[in-house]
């Protein structure tokens, strides 16, 4: 079981484009906008996030990893209540992750085939993609990774190189992630208490009734504390300010009718997850 763990880890830089110290086969997390009031629009928005991290052995040293997904956006503006209908998406990443003969290096690959819209499973509304990289092991728990990104969203064909480290400083400092995707410091306090810092961007594309397609851009970065109540329950007050907000939409590929500024913001991230650390 610890090697499933640990050789599963290498994944978790796919989907949302990160690596880290533990797993969780159950995660809901939840985030609360704020309204910004230095923007006649504002930037109130809410965003549920359910899903899960299922490593399969297949052979020595070669896993699958399964990392089904839902979210959903609810987004307002600074006068209108739900002012875009929810969109939601449904993600299934299929990953494999498998050595080198030299043992310092491995590979990740990934097929990921998501559905994002106003209505789901709908003609129009199916994303392609894939994400890889390669480790290399410097030494024990210093890993430097190097890989790419892509994606066949609504706005066009999605691409973008990753760099990024699983990188032990000592037993309470710990830096991991996968950037620009999202890189991650976290501090140790105690068996029970952790916290850090995140950044996350996130750059997702949903279809709309009558085929349009909304573009989203947020540039997160982030306090956080983990708590565990019990010694697999992890509960996570997250607050921070998103940067660079941008929320475009369109008809054809990266022609937008509308390209506004989402207004920069703070918000408050929730999250409980079921979780097995190393």
């Amino acid at each position: 079981m610890k090697k499933i763990i640990l050789f599963s880890l290498l994944l978790f830089s796919i989907i949302p484009l990160i690596a880290q110290p533990y797993i969780d086969p159950f995660q809901v997390r939840y985030t609360y906008a704020f309204q910004s009031h230095n923007t006649s629009r504002g930037t109130p928005f809410t965003h549920l996030w359910v899903g899960s991290d299922l490593p399969v052995k297949i052979k020595n040293k070669t896993y699958l990893l399964f990392s089904p997904y839902y979210e959903n956006w609810l987004i307002d503006s600074a006068s209108v209540h739900h002012m875009l209908p929810a969109l939601q998406g449904i993600v299934l990443p299929v990953g494999i992750v498998f050595p080198f003969k030299d043992k310092k290096w491995s590979m990740v690959l990934t097929a990921i085939v998501r559905s994002n819209a106003e209505q789901l499973f709908e003609n129009n509304t199916f994303q392609y993609g894939g994400a890889g990289f390669i480790s290399y092991e410097k030494s024990v728990g210093k890993k430097i990774r190097l890989g790419a990104y892509m994606n066949t969203d609504f706005f066009g064909f999605f691409f973008i190189p990753l760099l990024g480290a699983d990188w032990r400083m000592n037993k309470n400092n710990y830096f991991f992630g996968l950037l620009p995707g999202r890189f991650t410091w976290e501090h140790k306090l105690n068996q029970n208490w952790y916290t850090g810092i995140t950044f996350r961007a996130i750059t997702s594309s949903y279809r709309l009734q009558g085929g349009r397609y909304v573009r989203i851009d947020d540039n997160q970065l982030s306090a956080f504390v983990d708590a565990y109540p019990a010694k697999r329950i992890c509960l996570t007050l997250e607050p921070g300010y998103g940067i660079m907000r941008k929320l475009r939409m369109g008809t054809e590929k990266r022609t937008y009718y509308s390209n506004d500024d989402w207004g920069d913001g703070w918000f408050i991230k929730l999250s409980a997850s079921y979780r097995i650390r190393l």
